[in-house]
């Protein structure tokens, strides 16, 4: 069987492990666990100004227009969050596969919180 999308939480070589046993399945990094990861490295005072303006990274139209959010968010942050950006940046390639979908779908597979759930109540 085929799997057409993974949504991974950012686990070091998860994505190579699924391309290993399913070669044409698309792997997507979670949105909400890059954000949160990127939230840890700013000030409370500072994190919904900076979840917000993250959001005009994610909710691009495309990728194009993601990477120029991306640019003007380090910008803004990039002076005092230099960590930020570039843990974006080396997420990238498994970022921009979400850009491929409509927004409906985006809104599925944006996170793997859902997931998550479900196994919570399983356990």
């Amino acid at each position: 069987e085929d799997i057409l999308i993974a949504v991974v939480d950012g686990l070091k070589g998860f994505p190579d492990a699924i391309n290993a046993a399913f070669p044409d399945t698309i792997v997507q990094t979670c949105i909400v666990h890059l954000v949160r990861h990127s939230l840890n490295f700013c000030g409370w005072k500072d994190r919904k100004v900076v979840a917000k303006d993250l959001k005009r990274v994610y909710q691009a139209i495309d990728d194009g227009e993601a990477e120029k959010a991306l640019v003007d968010f380090e910008a803004e942050w990039g002076q005092k969050y230099p960590s930020i950006a570039p843990s974006w940046r080396r997420a990238w390639q498994e970022v921009i596969p979400f850009f491929a979908f409509p927004p409906a779908v985006r809104k599925i597979i944006y996170t793997t919180n859902a997931i998550e759930s479900l196994n919570r109540v399983i356990r």
